[in-house]
């Protein structure tokens, strides 16, 4: 099921995520309408504060035929590469509006997976930015928190002129 994005500065898009005990049916369902949600975007990733529910889960696909959603609970950085890349970020929780964030340009995320079990993955170029992203999503932070004071009161700005008036 397709759910609704929580606008920014709704508060739920800063408060962290809570941990997940454990993958149950519920935590599928969460999954299935995050990839849902994601694929009718269409996005490369979603983290679950952005549809409302404050729970460490995340979703990324990055693949050019879709379909291939890794499903993430509790992801964390285990190691960054050095190198850098750049890439136009934007979320539909502040729609209209992107900005170029530089990050990672590869690392190592451990999450819980759809099994249950802890799993280490690999993650390089768009697929690495994603997962980044999604990590902040769930730690509270949106991509423009990587931007100076300045440029993000621009970005904030600009939004809420493109939001429609109620």
């Amino acid at each position: 099921m397709k759910r609704p994005f929580v606008p920014y500065p709704d508060k739920r898009l800063k408060t962290p995520a809570l941990p997940v005990e454990a993958i149950t049916d519920e935590i599928r369902t969460i999954w299935a309408d995050m990839v849902e949600t994601m694929d009718a975007m269409p996005g490369y990733g979603l983290a679950a504060p952005q549809i409302g529910v404050g729970l460490a889960l995340a979703v990324v696909d990055c693949s050019e035929s879709r379909g291939k959603a890794i499903l993430l609970a509790n992801p964390q950085v285990l190691h960054a590469s050095g190198q850098f890349r750049e890439h136009d970020e934007g979320s539909p929780n502040l729609p209209g509006v992107s900005a170029v964030i530089s990050r990672p340009r590869a690392v190592t995320v451990r999450f819980l997976n759809a099994a249950g079990e802890m799993e280490d993955h690999d993650f390089v170029d768009i697929w690495a930015t994603s997962v980044q992203h999604q990590i902040d999503h769930l730690a509270g932070k949106m991509y423009f928190d990587h931007l100076s004071p300045l440029k993000r009161k621009m970005l904030i700005a600009k939004s809420e002129k493109l939001r429609p008036r109620k």
